[in-house]
């Protein structure tokens, strides 16, 4: 059994060659950071080649058969039939991170437990009469875990503080996982997935479907571009509340259904090395460059 010819790359796959290479590149980086080598890359690739060609390319009521994702793919059919069936890669949410954004949402966005400019109140533990409280917040989304334990573990991560009455506070007025665990590393697939598949589709679409642009200028000074950073944090924040308030006091009247949706700014700054020649990953920065 012959090995199947790898089609020839069309000239706008060939376009996508650039592109690509400077997308994965921090991706890479954080690959080799993390100890995944690139064998072990591969093999994720090969899996992710069947998957997609199977699932993503199967043609309307026709069986996908093995010759046809090993054609796609350029992977030998004994490989494809190994590795087909497994299932497309889910990243399932963790329950705290479910549990924890949720909550947040809630507390960020109801105007129960938001002041006059839309900041989280600080809470009492519990309220003898309908007055909002840290308690009836928890038991807003979930009865399956009891809001004193929430308290522990958001006073543990240092998520709240209390204040010298009592009250609970909200340290972040979004939900921030760090040091690289598991609901961090959630948020960094389902984030840079729907980034990614908002710009794949709009560059496969015939005219863009998704709203996916930025704000971008090169050759600044460091004061004015961390200026601008903090500026834009703050532009951003704001977007981010209005929109989460809107999108909770919907889903208040919403039947529900098998959609979702997904609103993320990014913002990013770094130092553009150097380079004698225009060669290199990141050489293509234009002075003074805009929107």
């Amino acid at each position: 059994m012959s090995q199947p010819t790898e089609p020839a790359p069309s000239p706008d796959g060939a376009a996508l060659h650039g592109p690509v290479a400077r997308l994965l590149r921090p991706l890479v980086r954080l690959l080799v950071q993390r100890g995944i080598t690139f064998p072990a890359l591969t093999n994720l690739l090969r899996e992710l080649y069947v998957n997609v060609a199977e699932y993503d390319f199967a043609l309307p009521g026709k069986e996908q058969t093995d010759s046809r994702v090993s054609l796609l793919t350029g992977i030998h059919r004994k490989e494809v039939r190994r590795l087909r069936g497994a299932g497309a890669p889910v990243s399932q949410v963790p329950a705290t991170v479910s549990r924890t954004s949720r909550i947040i949402a809630r507390w960020v966005a109801a105007p129960e437990f938001t002041d006059g400019q839309g900041r989280p109140l600080p809470l009492p533990r519990s309220a003898d009469d309908a007055a909002p409280s840290f308690e009836s917040l928890v038991a807003g989304v979930t009865k399956d875990v009891r809001p004193r334990a929430v308290l522990d573990e958001w006073l543990d991560r240092g998520l709240v503080v209390l204040d010298p009455e009592g009250r609970v506070r909200l340290l972040e007025a979004a939900y921030l996982p760090k040091g690289g665990a598991e609901p961090q590393l959630y948020y960094f697939g389902r984030n840079l997935h729907d980034h990614i598949a908002a710009a794949a589709e709009n560059v496969a679409a015939p005219s863009p479907r998704f709203f996916e642009r930025a704000v971008h200028y090169d050759g600044l000074s460091d004061g004015l571009a961390r200026r601008l950073e903090a500026r834009a944090r703050e532009i951003a924040m704001g977007a981010l509340k209005e929109a989460n308030a809107e999108a909770h006091a919907a889903c208040a009247e919403d039947a529900g259904g098998r959609h979702r949706w997904n609103f993320g700014i990014y913002i990013y700054r770094e130092e553009v090395p150097v380079r004698d020649s225009g060669a290199g990953p990141e050489s293509d920065a234009a002075e003074g460059s805009a929107p």
